[in-house]
């Protein structure tokens, strides 16, 4: 086992900029160091862990095993680290972080702009790296403290992780509205008629759509799968294809040329929420990231209730 005392803790920052961007010569900039420091900081990395850490794959330089396991640990020490020895409070204009999200296609659509351009505009060397998967590996993540936050409907909290919800959403449906011209919507009858353009990615499945059009009697004809809410409207242009979607995603991304409206039948909504590790509560830039998010959200929330877009029906 090391000892602390053979230890430069600074090497520990030096890991931290070349496990967010594999790539030294970004790490360099952004920790205001040259690339050979870097470099010399690398070797002594590998020679102090016992591992190559970061290794040449295809498109540039890709993370060991063991480089992916030291990663959350990592985050969550120096955060620490930096509570102990900072001034009190966190002081979002000089400080320089990186805090990990993950959230689907629909959290980078309805939060994460809004989210960008306070952080950006607050905190100008704060750094966000969003990724995405599943709901299930996500929640996971936040309890081994790998992510910072993340977003989603989560059905359930682990020990060790907290929640706060962010808003309620349901969902409407779109069509091009050249072929609803005297109606501006579908019934039921029409709307099962149709083919559909479905959604489906490590996040979102369509169960709750599909469980309502089957409680009519029903099954809808799924024409296309799609992995992102951002490409569906446009597929739908030009063609007699129905969107069944969240609503704020349809809103999010409206064209003139598409006809919103109620589904023809309820479909529960969702709770859109954040989840981040516990341990991460004492954390003051931690609470900050949060409380951005939830402000995000928030303005989000007050935005769609004021919307010129009509639902029609």
């Amino acid at each position: 086992m090391n000892s602390l005392r053979g230890i430069d803790l600074n090497l520990l920052v030096v890991l931290e900029a070349l496990l967010a961007e594999r790539h030294i010569s970004r790490a360099a900039l952004r920790l205001q160091l040259s690339q050979p420091a870097v470099s010399h900081s690398l070797a002594r990395l590998r020679q102090l862990l016992d591992d190559p850490l970061l290794v040449r794959g295809q498109g540039g330089l890709v993370l060991t095993p063991r480089a992916h396991e030291l990663a959350g640990p990592l985050a969550e020490a120096l955060a620490q680290v930096r509570i102990l020895l900072g001034p009190g409070g966190f002081q979002p204009a000089t400080a320089r972080r990186t805090f990990r999200l993950a959230m689907s296609d629909y959290g980078a659509l309805v939060v994460l702009p809004r989210l960008l351009r306070t952080v950006r505009k607050a905190a100008p060397n704060i750094d966000l790296t969003v990724t995405q998967s599943s709901r299930e590996s996500m929640t996971g993540q936040i309890a081994d403290g790998e992510l910072d936050v993340a977003l989603g409907a989560f059905a359930f909290e682990p020990e060790g992780v907290r929640t706060a919800a962010l808003f309620n959403d349901d969902f409407a449906c779109a069509v091009d509205a050249a072929t609803v011209r005297d109606t501006g919507r579908l019934d039921h009858v029409a709307y099962l008629a149709r083919s559909h353009v479905l959604v489906t990615g490590p996040t979102e499945r369509g169960e709750a759509i599909d469980a309502a059009v089957t409680r009519l009697g029903g099954r809808r004809k799924i024409a296309c799968v799609v992995p992102h809410w951002s490409v569906a409207p446009g597929l739908i242009l030009g063609t007699n294809m129905v969107l069944t979607a969240a609503r704020r995603t349809l809103e999010a991304l409206a064209d003139e040329r598409l006809a919103i409206f109620e589904a023809p039948f309820t479909i529960p909504g969702f709770t859109y929420s954040m989840i981040w590790p516990e341990k991460a509560d004492a954390d003051p830039g931690h609470t900050w990231l949060r409380e951005r998010v939830q402000h995000a959200a928030a303005v989000t929330e007050t935005e769609d209730e004021s919307a010129a877009i009509s639902l029609r029906g």
